[in-house]
C-alpha cells in the first residue's frame, strides 16, 4: 500500500517508542515525512533515536514519560501544545506485561499494569482531542491493543484485561469524538521478539513461532503498515475498530511442526 504524499507534515505522537514496535512505527511515519513527538520512560534509548538512520532527515522531538504518573502525562500533553498546538496524530503504544499469576498479584503490580495500559491512553486521548478540538482540525488515534484482549493465559491476567478495557475504550472514544471528525482505532500487532520490556528465552520464543499459521513472527512493516492505514483518508469512514495483524494466531488453534523465524512475504 502506497501513501505518498499524505503524511507529510503531519504531527505525530507515540508513547512506548524505544521498544520495538514503538521504532517501527516511528520509522513508518519518518518514511512518509512526518514530525514526530516520541514518547518512553527510558531517557537513555528514547534519545539513541536520534543516531538512527531510518529516522534522520525528520523533525523529532522527545519526552522521558512515565504513563504510571497522571502528573507526567499532562507533561507530555502540554508539551505537544507548546511545540504543536496540536498533534494530528496520536498513536497509544506504551504498554507494560510482567508475568503474575492473579491469586499472588499485589494490588500495586495491579494498578501499574492497568495504570499504563488502559488509563494512560484514556488520559492521553482525552488530552489531545481537546487540543484537536480546542483547534477544529480533525485527527486520528490509535491504540496498540494485542490478541491478548481476546484470549488469556495462566500468569497474565492482568495484562489480558488491560488489552480487553482498551478495546472498549476504543469503541467509547470513537463514539464521542466522531462529531469532531476524530476517529479512534486499535491495531493488534502479532508476536514480535524483543517486543517485551523482559528478556525472552529462545525456548519461549520457538513455542509461540509454533503458534502463528502463517509461520512467522511480526516484522517491522506488518502493524506499522495497518496503522499508516488506519491514519490515512483511504479508511475516512473507519472508527471504532480493532484491525488485528498476528499472521492468524488469534484466528483458532494451530500447531505448526516447522516454524521459520524472522522470514517475511
Amino acid at each position: 500500500m502506497h501513501f505518498e504524499g499524505t503524511f507529510i507534515g503531519k504531527k505525530v505522537v507515540i508513547t512506548g517508542a524505544a521498544g520495538i514496535f514503538g521504532t517501527w512505527i516511528a520509522q513508518a511515519f519518518a518514511s512518509q515525512g512526518a514530525k514526530l513527538i516520541l514518547s518512553d520512560i527510558r531517557d537513555k534509548e528514547l534519545r539513541a533515536m536520534r543516531e538512527d538512520p531510518l529516522l534522520k532527515n525528520v523533525e523529532l522531538l522527545f519526552h522521558t514519560t512515565d504513563l504510571a504518573q497522571e502528573a507526567s502525562i499532562v507533561e507530555l500533553a502540554e508539551f505537544v501544545e507548546q511545540e504543536w498546538s496540536s498533534a494530528d496524530i496520536l498513536i497509544n503504544n506504551a504498554g507494560i506485561y510482567q508475568r503474575h499469576r492473579l491469586l499472588e498479584m499485589n494490588v500495586k503490580d495491579w494498578n501499574t499494569s492497568i495504570g499504563v495500559n488502559v488509563t494512560a491512553p484514556f488520559l492521553l486521548t482525552q488530552l489531545l482531542a481537546q487540543q484537536m478540538i480546542k483547534d477544529g482540525k480533525p485527527g486520528s488515534i490509535i491504540n496498540i491493543s494485542s490478541g491478548a484482549a481476546l484470549s488469556n493465559q495462566i500468569g497474565g491476567g492482568h495484562y489480558s484485561t488491560g488489552k480487553a478495557a482498551l478495546s472498549m475504550l476504543t469503541r467509547s472514544f470513537a463514539l464521542e469524538l466522531a462529531p469532531y471528525q476524530i476517529r479512534v482505532n486499535a491495531v493488534a500487532p502479532g508476536f514480535a521478539p524483543g517486543s517485551e520490556v523482559s528478556e525472552l528465552s529462545e525456548d519461549y520464543v520457538q513455542n509461540m513461532l509454533t503458534q502463528i499459521p502463517l509461520g512467522r513472527t511480526s516484522g517491522p512493516q506488518d502493524a506499522p503498515t495497518a496503522i499508516l492505514y488506519l491514519c490515512s483518508e483511504a479508511a475516512s469512514f473507519i472508527t471504532g475498530s480493532t484491525l488485528t495483524v498476528d499472521g492468524g494466531r488469534t484466528a483458532g488453534t494451530f500447531k505448526s511442526p516447522k516454524p521459520q523465524a524472522g522470514k517475511q512475504a
